[in-house]
């Protein structure tokens, strides 16, 4: 199906729809909204914490529409940002509209996702960036990437932020 009439832009949308519908079956769900609001606050997150020139290798990677996104906002005279664990997720919380409490969820579920779209390489480079505390936020050493199941759905969308 042709969104635009535009080859490029409509394999992008592809891509993206693709990325939200597997985070999608990562918390259960089918809230395209919530996919989105969890996605756009662990692109921001991760790119805040990302120098200019390993934030633009890591964009180079997403589908061009997610890239939009991943640079809504950005300011790259501001970056990389130093924050801790609490701040990432209350920062997390607060742009994905989830409770605190379901950030480390959400964010393995993106993580996993991430990585089955993107090269090894570049999130592997991306995540080697970040202090211990947050890569093991957002995929526990030694633990599967996240495989949700649907309790994650309820109390993200119930009570969120």
């Amino acid at each position: 199906m042709s969104f635009t009439g535009v080859d490029s832009l409509d394999r992008s949308i592809d891509k993206a729809n693709a990325w939200l519908a597997d985070i999608d079956a990562g918390f259960g769900t089918s809230d395209r909204r919530l996919a989105y609001r969890v996605l756009r606050a662990w692109l921001h997150n991760l790119r805040d914490r990302l120098s200019v020139e390993v934030a633009a290798h890591f964009a180079a990677q997403l589908p061009e529409l997610l890239r939009g996104v991943f640079f809504d906002g950005w300011n790259p005279g501001r970056v990389p940002q130093k924050y801790d664990r609490a701040e990432y997720i209350r920062r997390f919380a607060r742009e994905a509209r989830v409770h605190d409490s379901d950030v480390a969820k959400a964010a393995r579920i993106v993580t996993a996702v991430a990585r089955r779209h993107m090269s090894a390489g570049v999130v592997a480079h991306a995540f080697g960036l970040l202090p211990a505390d947050l890569r093991e936020l957002l995929e526990p050493t030694g633990a599967e990437p996240a495989a949700a199941g649907p309790s994650a759905a309820g109390s993200a969308t119930a009570g969120g932020r």
